[in-house]
């Protein structure tokens, strides 16, 4: 996201919540800073609570990003192989 974005929603925001702390008073701004975090821990925990792909498809998303990143010369096929190999002795010993 942009940071002319982020500042959009944070104006906005801000603006929101003055504006109902104006209507309805301190209270008003509690319960808005209230229903943010109740949003935040909501995300947070959808996040958290998500499945954790197995082993065998965590490792064939690593072979498919090296092999990538040689096919870019970002790296050499050995230093792939030599990656791939290090990751995979700690991805699968975790399994």
């Amino acid at each position: 996201m942009s940071s002319k974005a982020v500042q959009s929603i944070s104006k906005t925001a801000s603006a929101a919540a003055g504006s109902l702390g104006a209507a309805a008073g301190s209270l008003g701004t509690a319960a808005v800073a209230a229903a943010s975090a109740v949003a935040a821990a909501a995300v947070a925990a959808s996040i958290v609570l998500s499945p954790v792909p197995n082993a065998a498809s965590r490792m064939d998303g690593v072979h498919a990003d090296l092999l990538r990143a040689v096919q870019l010369n970002q790296i050499t096929a050995e230093q792939a192989e030599k990656f791939e190999a290090k990751l995979a002795g700690r991805i699968l010993g975790e399994a």
